[in-house]
């Protein structure tokens, strides 16, 4: 089904991670895992380094994330940005930053600043998450804390590993979050019992979800609702990857399940709700950036629920996918000599 789209080829990076199309549909930023942020002209692919970028922890999962333009970019020109932070005895830990993007020739971010960390700084290499969401209304930002493969932080509301946040703009906690009384980092929580989250994103309806990788099986996306404990590690419709087994969802009610799951696992990178203005039977759908299914899977809104409705093969690992204006999709391979590549809609042969 990959002659659903017709495919342009713009520009290549090594390891790219994510995305941000810029107003007037001329150019994107794209980070790199190993600390570089790029300005790419999405017409001839020219590439410009926009300095001023974190140093970052870069090995395994970790290094440069998420970017995402501020609400309210068009006035203050804000961008935000996560990556992989260095700490002390061989920690590590996602932030999150704000900055001032200031275009040009020489493109470059002013006055970068941390406003967020993981707490605490762990070991390992694996499952910062460090996904970034914008509310509809502009208001808060929400953010995907993973649980960086130590399992049980994911349901000790003392820490923020394992957790969807809700922040103000600054970083700050927003105020009303459910576990605000508990003090602390509590105070950013929104839902917890999550292991690690490389979707998250607003329907149509104003209606949060999230996209997770499961261990050995149980890939899942969520509707993310205040409170609710989404059950990692305590069960999963996956299992170890040593084959121990995890009970699944089924065997407690009392935890949130999943809208849908996948074993064998899609191993997801990023999804959207297309706007359906270059597909109109799409309107609504998700769209999956698949790592190990090697292409893009559509999935359906059935109430609180979700179907898989169709998969797109696109010959390599898709790491990120981002809808333009016009609703064509920029999709981002995934490791070296990553395309980053632009689909339209497939005209009808007469």
């Amino acid at each position: 089904m990959a002659d659903a789209f017709t495919i342009a080829d713009v520009a290549k990076f090594d390891e790219p991670w994510a995305m941000a199309l810029l107003p007037g549909g001329q150019q994107a930023l794209v980070t790199q895992k190993s600390g570089k942020l790029w300005m790419v002209a999405l017409l001839d692919g020219k590439l410009t380094e926009v300095s001023g970028a974190p140093q970052v922890a870069y090995g395994g999962q970790g290094g440069l994330g998420d970017v995402r333009l501020a609400p309210d970019f068009a006035q203050t020109g804000n961008v935000y940005l996560t990556w992989a932070e260095a700490g002390a005895d061989d920690t590590r830990g996602a932030v999150l930053g704000r900055a001032k993007l200031v275009p040009g020739a020489a493109p470059r971010l002013e006055g970068l600043q941390v406003i967020w960390r993981q707490t605490p700084k762990v070991t390992g290499r694996g499952h910062y998450s460090h996904r970034i969401a914008f509310s509809p209304d502009g208001k808060y930002l929400f953010l995907a804390s993973g649980e960086r493969q130590k399992f049980t932080p994911a349901q000790d509301l003392s820490v923020n590993l394992g957790k969807v946040l809700r922040l103000n703009l600054d970083g700050t906690p927003a105020a009303g979050n459910p576990f605000a009384d508990k003090g602390g980092v509590s105070a950013e929580i929104w839902s917890y019992g999550h292991r690690n989250v490389l979707g998250l994103a607003f329907d149509r309806q104003g209606r949060l979800w999230d996209l997770e990788h499961g261990p050995a099986g149980g890939d899942e996306i969520n509707l993310v609702r205040p409170g609710q404990n989404y059950g990692w590690p305590l069960v999963s419709n996956g299992d170890h990857y040593d084959g121990k087994p995890i009970p699944r969802h089924a065997t407690r009610p009392d935890l949130a399940a999943p809208a849908i799951s996948w074993n064998p696992v899609i191993a997801p990178g990023d999804m959207l709700f297309h706007s359906g203005r270059m597909w109109p039977e799409w309107q609504g759908q998700a769209l999956i950036a698949g790592l190990g299914s090697g292409g893009l899977v559509r999935v359906s809104i059935q109430g609180e629920t979700m179907r898989e409705e169709a998969r797109y093969p696109l010959d390599n690992r898709i790491r990120e996918v981002a809808e333009a204006s016009d609703g064509s999709l920029y999709v981002l391979e995934d490791g070296k000599d990553a395309r980053l590549r632009h689909l339209t809609r497939r005209q009808k042969q007469k």
